[in-house]
């Protein structure tokens, strides 16, 4: 695996004011009017440089984004919305249609109405939902200029490579190893791997498995699987649901409550981090390694509707819950979430690209640079290679984030 390890980035960068104190003259209204005009003065240069900051970011080219709805996936519609706030006008925001996977024309569509700005030189699309590839090769087509990158994609590995230029997805074979690494750092000696034949059937997450448990045992951790209904059997989810909660704390009197617990499912993972919390066991992280997932309802926490899509509220409020109960530095996630990073450093990506800083349209030590500096430390990237052909793809990198524990 290539590692690229970038130094820490300063989180947030503090902006002063400086007031104004009043002169001791027989004038102290005029001179109260004089620091009221500057005042004012001063912020209208400072709205003005925020502009040209954009202007100058955006230079005289657009970014498209085409999303999922925020019914679908609140955290990545919040990210793209959150980018077009920062940069303005040169974002243009779309979503792909709920039914993506029998609306591809509509992708299409939706796809072709932004190539047909002549000022839009860039394409994300995140989450890659069927259609994409599509819809690139419709975009490709009229627009070969286009620069095409395609995040967590849903269609195979050689139709997406072949229509995008750059391709990218969460590291999930090698998140086994990192789960194992997670649990043994929060003290666990077990660990629990929840799934259902349907899933151990697809290559990625045997892969995960398989080196989850190999770092469990090189580590000493005792690995064992558990077995929950299947989401899409007869009984459906709540049976999966009932299951988990119900099945972890009979783990943790069996085991004791240094268990770690690992679900493959994302019906698994907030009743999940409920009974882990009850239970004050271990949650590494979600199979979806992000603050925006399961916490907020496995916890309880209330989101402002001017707090959602804020990572550092959500990351206090989950500290908060954790050291009510004595958890704190049970659970863990991404130090940045995943859809949040791909969509931020996508857009990094092409508008370096557009600007002629990146001369190659998959470069994949200026990807990771973009990916570390972002989530503030070691991330991994490496060149994706298929399981089961053996194939790699030069244009499709996964990613593997950095840990932190909450």
């Amino acid at each position: 695996m290539k590692k690229v390890v970038s130094v820490m980035m300063a989180a947030m960068m503090a902006i002063s004011l400086t007031g104004c104190g009043s002169s001791n003259s027989t004038s102290g209204t005029q001179a109260a009017a004089t620091g009221t005009e500057a005042a004012a003065g001063a912020e209208d240069k400072k709205e003005t440089a925020g502009e040209a900051e954009k202007e100058q970011a955006a230079g005289d080219f657009k970014i498209g984004i085409l999303t999922a709805t925020v019914s679908q996936s609140e955290e990545e519609y919040r990210a793209a919305e959150s980018v077009k706030e920062k940069y303005g006008d040169m974002i243009i925001h779309q979503t792909f249609p709920d039914k993506a996977a029998s609306e591809q024309e509509t992708t299409i569509s939706i796809a072709l109405s932004l190539a047909a700005d002549p000022n839009v030189k860039a394409i994300i699309c995140n989450t890659a939902m069927e259609g994409t590839a599509a819809a690139m090769e419709k975009v490709r087509e009229k627009r070969p200029d286009i620069l095409l990158l395609a995040g967590v994609p849903s269609e195979a590995p050689d139709v997406i490579c072949s229509a995008a230029d750059l391709v990218f997805h969460p590291d999930v074979a090698n998140m086994g190893t990192a789960v194992a690494e997670a649990a043994a750092e929060m003290g666990a000696d077990t660990v629990v791997h929840y799934s259902f034949p349907r899933h151990m059937a697809q290559p990625l997450n045997i892969a995960r498995h398989d080196n989850m448990k190999a770092k469990c045992e090189e580590l000493g951790i005792t690995f064992v699987d558990g077995t929950s209904p299947d989401p899409m059997s007869d009984a459906g989810i709540a049976a999966t649901q009932q299951f988990i909660l119900e099945d972890v704390p009979r783990k943790v009197e069996e085991y004791g409550a240094n268990t770690a617990f690992f679900g493959t499912n994302a019906g698994q993972q907030e009743p999940m981090c409920k009974a882990v919390y009850e239970a004050k066991a271990i949650y590494p992280l979600p199979d979806n390694p992000s603050v925006f997932y399961a916490f907020p309802g496995a916890l309880g926490i209330e989101v402002p509707e001017d707090k959602k899509g804020n990572v550092d509220y959500m990351k206090e409020q989950i500290h908060a819950k954790l050291a009510e109960n004595d958890m704190s530095g049970r659970m863990g996630a991404w130090s940045a979430p995943m859809h949040t990073m791909f969509i931020n450093c996508a857009v990094e990506y092409a508008m370096a690209f557009c600007n002629g800083e990146i001369t190659e349209r998959a470069d994949l030590d200026a990807f990771t640079n973009i990916f570390a500096e972002f989530a503030g430390g070691d991330v991994s990237v490496r060149m994706y290679t298929d399981i089961e052909s053996g194939k790699s793809y030069d244009n499709f990198f996964v990613v593997l984030g950095k840990f932190i524990t909450l």
